[in-house]
């Protein structure tokens, strides 16, 4: 007889299996056959219905947002897209928007909403905002510490080098409780890779965090910038420690030469982000994770001055990235699913994942028979739990 704090009950696992399971001080204890004996203070029914661990946000920008406040509408680039450009449009936009703290926290309440439990959120810290935006965020998380685990990237937004003081306020971002450095586009934006890296590499290594990097540059240059982050990152060991977000770049190789970059990144330990952005081209998940890189996935922007789509779902983000994959299959669709659940625990190196026993007791109910149908159906009605406690019903968070 199993002794727990709350059991469980006709959970259906990813296997099809219907369970039981039994937690103690919020986390998994016991995973029993449906039915079987227990002594629990508490029972939960899941009625059946579908039990998958909590999505994992892995990009997503807190500070910039416009979720909850006032519609702006898209101002597209003079010539295409821009990242310079578009910076300066999010600029003017954020002089007039309402507080951070106010339309962070109504992002946080829709992506929790909707079974995102864990998440990285990069926060701009340069020489425009200084550390503002990260001392509102990290106030914001405080807040929020019981409802999902966020790390922070200290996030270069206009670049390292071209904006005067940000080296040290990245390092002082990181004294103040940012998780990650980040960086961005060192070829294109800050035309010095060297340099940009250094100061990247540089702060990682003086702290002990990983690193984040923003990769917008496109084809060859994209994918020299990589080659560049993958040699330094072995140079330093730093294997399973850095990520690059959208790497746009492989997405516009010849496949053999996605192949070989793939290979590399994957000797590195490097992980790719992507969002499957619709008007760019992203990086091949498929061909990606055949050569072992790890594929995670993120909103990345959601209604703000770079897009005005977003509806902070991950389980939508993997129907997203499966369907512009060209993934049909069981398997594919299953791998889509695990581009926004496990594969981002790996990439962000999160302990005590999964359903299983022993680890945190932090899951999603889908109305749902199996993963497959789950993604391509992006079923509501969902109940979400955080460390066995009920956090969200129903599209609405609870207090």
């Amino acid at each position: 007889m199993t002794r727990s704090d709350t059991l469980f009950t006709n959970a259906r696992l990813m296997d099809g299996t219907l369970c039981d399971l039994a937690v103690t001080g919020g986390r998994i204890v016991a995973i029993t056959p449906a039915g079987m004996p227990s002594d629990s203070v508490e029972t939960v029914d899941i009625g059946g219905a579908l039990l998958v661990p909590g999505f994992v946000e892995g990009h997503i920008h807190l500070d910039t947002s416009f979720y909850g406040d006032r519609w702006i509408p898209h101002r597209p680039c003079t010539k295409g897209f821009d990242v310079k450009e578009r910076v300066a449009f999010q600029a003017e936009n954020m002089a007039s928007a309402a507080p951070m703290d106010r339309r962070a926290r109504d992002q946080l309440d829709l992506c929790i909403a909707q079974g995102s439990l864990q998440m990285r959120s990069h926060v701009m810290v340069d020489g425009s905002v200084g550390l503002a935006s990260l001392e509102t965020i990290l106030a914001v998380r405080e807040d929020y510490r019981d409802l999902i685990d966020i790390q922070l990237v200290a996030f270069p937004q206009s670049g390292i080098l071209k904006s005067p003081g940000t080296p040290d306020l990245l390092d002082a971002a990181l004294a103040l409780g940012a998780d990650l450095v980040g960086g961005l586009d060192p070829a294109s934006f800050d035309r010095d890779v060297k340099g940009h890296l250094d100061v990247v590499f540089g702060l990682a290594q003086k702290h002990g965090v990983d690193i984040d990097i923003h990769l917008h540059e496109a084809g060859t240059l994209g994918a020299f910038t990589i080659e560049e982050i993958c040699a330094r990152t072995v140079a330093l060991g730093m294997q399973g420690h850095v990520a690059i977000s959208h790497a746009y770049g492989i997405g516009d190789l010849a496949p053999d030469a996605a192949r070989r970059l793939a290979a590399r990144i994957a000797q590195a330990g490097i992980a790719i982000m992507t969002n499957a952005p619709g008007n760019h081209a992203f990086p091949p998940v498929a061909l990606l994770r055949d050569e072992g890189v790890v594929v995670f996935g993120g909103s990345d922007n959601i209604r703000d001055s770079w897009w005005p789509y977003g509806d902070g779902d991950m389980l939508r983000r993997a129907e997203i990235i499966g369907y512009r994959s060209g993934f049909y299959t069981d398997a594919e669709l299953s791998a889509a699913f695990d581009v926004v659940t496990a594969a981002g625990a790996r990439a962000l190196r999160l302990e005590d994942y999964g359903i299983a026993v022993g680890a945190r007791a932090d899951f999603v109910t889908l109305p749902t028979d199996h993963v497959p149908l789950a993604v391509v159906s992006v079923p509501k009605g969902r109940r979400v739990f955080k460390g066995g406690r009920l956090v969200a019903a129903e599209g609405r968070v609870l207090r």
